[in-house]
């Protein structure tokens, strides 16, 4: 059995198989809450590297104040995240979930139920990482300015709420490609189910704005832009469409937990691909 670790606020350490949740918990029932995951990356002397956890706490607390959630409790989530690391001794890469539920639809003032897993990174997302994806274009439904007047869509929230996603990822995999890339109703690129979108064109790197457009904003996207802007690569957050992700120099899907990922194939049609850039982008990126 794959190794894993999981600890609950409150609690500490459980056993992986342990039941965390009950069965009136509105994280189950409603979707109601918000995560976060990011890479660890565990030396043969048992030390580790968290990603970017800073980042991911304070996008964790904007998720939960935007969902009317308490504030997140740092302390508490870095020591747990402490204990979590403590026995774990599986060498290479794995990711970091940290998940935040509303509680209890029984006891609806409380307490919030807070859950961390550790779990190796899949060998198909680090295949994938070394060799590219396929990709399908699927349309969100959403133009690119609707999340402008509506926050109750919840643009840029990391909820628990992932079915569309994940429903979209199995209609990639029966189409035989690897991931998606989300358009707008009126036409514009949006994200992946779980990763930004970045691409490169005339020696600049690009990337869909949040805010309107809803889209999560990445963490490890902003820092492979800012890493590209320190080595002199100019960045732009930009409104682009499939005809320029196709006529452009490269295309990544960028993530914390699978990193960079170049895109060889958009609806069956391949793309340019220059193995040197990529390396370069996903050495920026930290991978």
């Amino acid at each position: 059995m794959t190794k894993r670790a999981v600890a609950v606020l409150g609690v500490g350490l459980v056993e992986p198989d342990e039941a965390v949740l009950t069965s009136d918990d509105l994280g189950l029932t409603r979707g109601d809450g918000c995560f976060e995951a990011t890479r660890v990356v565990t030396t043969e002397d048992g030390s580790h590297l968290i990603d970017h956890l800073d980042a991911h706490l304070d996008r964790l607390q904007v998720s939960a104040q935007a969902l009317g959630m308490p504030d997140v409790d740092r302390s508490a989530w870095r020591g747990l995240i402490t204990q979590l690391l403590a026995g774990w001794d599986v060498a290479g890469e794995a990711t970091l979930k940290l998940m935040l539920t509303r509680g209890r639809e029984s006891t609806p003032t409380g307490p919030t139920t807070g859950i961390a897993t550790l779990t190796p990174t899949s060998e198909i997302s680090l295949r994938l990482r070394r060799t590219g994806i396929s990709v399908i274009i699927l349309s969100r439904g959403t133009a690119s300015y609707a999340y402008t007047a509506a926050p109750w869509l919840l643009g840029g929230v990391k909820t628990l709420s992932y079915a569309v996603n994940v429903a979209a990822s199995r209609i990639a995999l029966q189409r035989g490609a690897d991931d998606v890339i989300f358009t707008s109703s009126d036409g514009y690129i949006l994200e992946g189910p779980t990763s930004a979108v970045v691409w490169s064109s005339s020696g600049r790197l690009h990337t869909t704005p949040t805010g309107p457009t809803g889209i999560l904003a990445s963490i490890t996207q902003r820092a492979l832009f800012d890493a590209a802007e320190a080595a002199g690569i100019p960045t732009s957050y930009t409104l682009g469409t499939v005809a320029e992700l196709r006529a452009s120099d490269g295309v990544w899907l960028v993530s914390s937990a699978r990193g960079v990922v170049a895109v060889h194939t958009i609806n069956g049609n391949q793309l340019a691909h220059t193995p040197a850039l990529s390396d370069r982008i996903a050495a920026l990126a930290g991978f």
